[in-house]
């Protein structure tokens, strides 16, 4: 069995917030990637419940933060669907995608 490790690095400044966030997934061909924000999901399969780490640097805008959280959005309706075959519920998130992005402004 191989093993592939993804490795993410936070440089915290003296009020433990995020000045720089870093990833690297060597098997992926990611030696080194900055990011401004970084949100992790997953299963706990014993508590039946979702755990997670969101994490954003003090240089992320408003306005990015909107774009961030369109594209998650519209990509978790693919994954739901892929997943799923639910093609019903994920138009339905597609268009919470489509009504948040109107609604931050980021579309009219």
């Amino acid at each position: 069995m191989k093993k592939s490790d993804i490795i993410i690095s936070v440089e915290l400044d003296e009020n433990h917030i995020p000045e720089q966030i870093s990833w690297a997934a060597k098997d992926g061909g990611v030696d080194h990637q900055v990011t401004k924000a970084f949100l992790f999901s997953s299963w706990d399969d014993e508590a039946k419940e979702a755990m997670r780490i969101d994490l954003w640097t003090k240089k992320m805008t408003v306005d990015e933060m909107n774009m961030f959280f369109h594209q998650t959005l519209a990509s978790l309706a693919v994954t739901y669907e892929r997943a799923t075959s639910e093609i019903e519920v994920a138009q339905r998130i597609r268009e919470f995608a489509e009504d948040f992005a109107i609604a931050s402004g980021i579309r009219d």
